[in-house]
């Protein structure tokens, strides 16, 4: 049952052990990863199994949960209704200032040559008091498209969110990875109109990806270019398939993180600008996280009609990882908010700001701020 996942999750939080509990886009089950000490693991070349934990910054390591103890129960959502919130009550003028600035700052650089797309991000603390537990289940609430989890390690912190772009998927060495950009809100039954900035910005994004991966796979196909909703929020979005090669895993996220999606092009001067300009230190916001390397076991359909054919079972080594947006990091009884968007020649400041404030309200529509 779920409220025993619960439960269990409660247990590992009060021993202060670590711990992942998350459900994966569009389905019931959610699952609880436990570690059995404190030390840190990190990923060295992703032939490690487990559930990798990655920061923005690629100099930085990956952190792996080894997985002592995994249970899974089903979720049946509530009636839990998220918040309207009052976009600016968090957001301050100063602040406003500073990440205006920042976007011209942005704009000036790509205009001078230095970079066709920055990146750029700021942070938003509101206070919250409600328990971490609370929150995940408001997200498995609010946002069922989306890959919502709560991560905590006593030597690093507790982080949660609810993103909906994939980085990649491995199964059987057949590849599926996106390319997501472009943001409006979500308004009931209108159907958005996408400006040419959005529709570059995002096709930036394909094109990096198509060719950081074009020397490592086979049968790459990319598809049409398509509006998704995540939430209170509309994006565009190209589905990307593949067959690898033998190339390692690691190579493979290597070659996508960080897309032009979390950072910019070319990727070397826009992440430089991003590390001096940006007023804070992103962390694991915009890094990725999820399974790597793990086994998934099926059966056959029960309607084969050989006998022994219905007891075969085939193993499957998965790999899915999530770009870490909409997320934020939960300290004593604050919650920092992490939000940014694409900068390019044909950007706005002011919208850019407006922007940043609508992806705030992914995470501020399941807290208690009053």
């Amino acid at each position: 049952m779920f409220s025993e996942l619960i439960d269990s999750v409660a247990n590992q939080y009060e021993k202060k052990l670590p711990f992942v509990i998350y459900r994966k886009p569009n389905e019931a089950i959610v699952y609880a990863i436990f570690q059995e000490d404190t030390q840190v693991h990190q990923v060295r070349d992703f032939t490690e199994s487990g559930f990798v934990f990655a920061p923005f910054d690629t100099n930085s390591p990956a952190v792996l949960l080894m997985e002592s103890k995994k249970i899974q129960a089903t979720y049946k959502p509530t009636d839990f209704a998220a918040k309207k919130v009052n976009p600016y009550r968090t957001t301050h003028e100063l602040k406003k200032g500073i990440h205006i600035d920042l976007v011209n700052k942005g704009i000036d650089n790509i205009q001078s040559g230095l970079f066709k797309k920055v990146v750029l991000s700021r942070s938003v603390e509101v206070d919250c008091t409600t328990a971490p537990l609370a929150l995940f289940q408001r997200l498995l609430d609010v946002y069922f498209s989306a890959f919502c989890y709560l991560w905590y390690h006593p030597k690093i912190g507790m982080w949660m969110g609810a993103t909906p772009e994939i980085l990649l998927q491995v199964a059987h060495r057949q590849l599926t990875t996106m390319s997501l950009a472009g943001t409006q809100k979500y308004i009931e039954n209108v159907v958005p109109e996408w400006k040419k900035k959005e529709i570059e910005e995002q096709q930036l994004v394909t094109d990096y990806i198509s060719d950081a991966l074009s020397t490592s796979v086979s049968n790459l196909v990319i598809g049409k270019r398509e509006s998704v909703r995540a939430g209170n929020l509309w994006h565009l979005r190209t589905k990307i398939t593949a067959t690898l090669a033998k190339e390692k895993l690691a190579n493979i996220v290597k070659a996508l993180h960080p897309t032009p999606a979390v950072c910019g092009l070319p990727t070397k001067t826009a992440k430089t600008f991003i590390l001096e300009n940006e007023t804070y230190s992103r962390g694991y916001y915009t890094g990725f996280l999820g399974e790597i390397n793990c086994k998934e076991d099926k059966g056959r359909a029960r309607s084969t009609r050989n006998i022994e054919n219905r007891a075969y079972r085939t193993v499957k080594n998965t790999t899915t990882l999530f770009v870490n947006l909409r997320c934020m990091q939960l300290v004593e009884n604050k919650a920092l908010i992490y939000v940014g968007g694409g900068v390019t020649q044909d950007s706005d400041a002011e919208k850019e700001w407006e922007e940043t404030v609508a992806k705030s309200n992914t995470m501020l529509r399941i807290i208690d701020t009053n």
